[in-house]
């Protein structure tokens, strides 16, 4: 299957999150969903030596490495070490509000830099053969955003770089954190499907805001390419990922229940300690996978309580097991 076939729903790369831990577990539920890597800066792989931030599993795939940076030489560099370290596409990060960012020059202040993306997306397109996607806000601050992105999108496109992934909110640089970035700013999501219609040759996928797969499917009906689904996947990953092959591409998922998911972990997790790793570096990761269940809050109670503790392993998930009840009692 294209990379763009699977790009018909993707898992947002969110920070501290969608580590090489999350992406394993997020694979169990869905099979054909596109993930995404927390956000690597290229100075981190370049200058950095930090290659352990590329390390996946073989079953992450289809899987994409998200870049930050703004300097066309340094993010082709990262992108040629990414596609050497096995990644199925480059992202380029155009859409982070934080201030760690900003001060970076990079994330959603390049918004106000569209040559500079430019040059970004064609360097990294020249060093490497996999795909280099990008993924941005609809504006920042005060632009206004009927007039930028469509200009944003067209340059984008100029150079060959056709799938984009749209944000469907503005950042705001000063006045709102990171997390009000994701809350306060009104999403638009009429622009993203004007710019559907706009831009037939582009693959556009929509994130921001979508909480279920009926949105999902309703945004694919719409004739959206893609969608992108962030807080709600990794908080309800059952909810989003477990029914979505089904959903989304009409293929059977192997996986029958959320508890077969948990113990399917467990392989995954011995090999964790065996290497030095401790439990909770995962089981974080698994909180949410039974929201909505009876016995859900017992099961983050015993995860986070335990899996901290030195010896912690795949016992303590079974114990918290014994106190899932049946989804039919929700």
């Amino acid at each position: 299957m294209r990379i763009t076939q699977h790009a018909r729903l993707s898992v947002a790369p969110m920070m501290d999150w969608t580590d090489r831990h999350c992406r394993y577990f997020h694979r169990l539920m869905s099979g054909q969903a596109l993930l995404y890597t927390e956000m690597v800066t290229a100075p981190a792989l370049v200058r950095g030596g930090a290659l352990h931030l590329l390390d996946h599993a073989p079953e992450d795939h289809p899987v994409a490495l998200q870049l930050g940076g703004s300097d066309p030489y340094e993010l082709a560099q990262a992108a040629r070490i990414g596609q050497a370290a096995g990644y199925d596409e480059i992202n380029l990060n155009c859409g982070c509000p934080s201030d760690r960012v900003q001060s970076g020059t990079f994330g959603a202040v390049l918004m106000k830099h569209p040559q500079t993306v430019v040059d970004c997306v064609r360097a990294m397109q020249d060093a490497v053969d996999i795909e280099v996607t990008v993924k941005c806000r609809i504006g920042v601050d005060d632009q206004d955003a009927e007039t930028v992105l469509p200009e944003f999108l067209a340059r984008l496109g100029a150079v060959g770089c056709s799938r984009i992934i749209i944000h469907a909110r503005k950042a705001w640089l000063q006045g709102l954190s990171p997390k009000e970035n994701r809350d306060i700013p009104p999403l638009d999501y009429d622009l993203i499907r004007r710019m559907r219609a706009l831009f037939p040759h582009l693959h556009l996928s929509v994130n921001g805001g979508i909480t279920d797969l009926d949105q999902v499917q309703g945004f694919l009906d719409d004739g959206l390419d893609g969608v992108m689904v962030g807080r709600a996947a990794y908080h309800q990953p059952w909810d989003i990922l477990g029914a979505a092959d089904a959903r989304v591409w009409g293929q059977p998922n192997d996986t029958k229940t959320p508890e077969d998911v948990a113990r399917a972990m467990f392989p995954y997790i011995e090999a964790h300690l065996s290497a030095g790793g401790r439990l909770n570096q995962i089981t974080r990761h698994m909180m949410g996978l039974f929201a909505g269940r009876p016995g859900a809050r017992r099961w983050r109670q015993i995860l986070s309580e335990g899996a901290s503790r030195d010896g912690a392993g795949p016992e303590l998930l079974e114990r918290a097991l014994t106190h899932i009840g049946s989804a039919k009692a929700a």
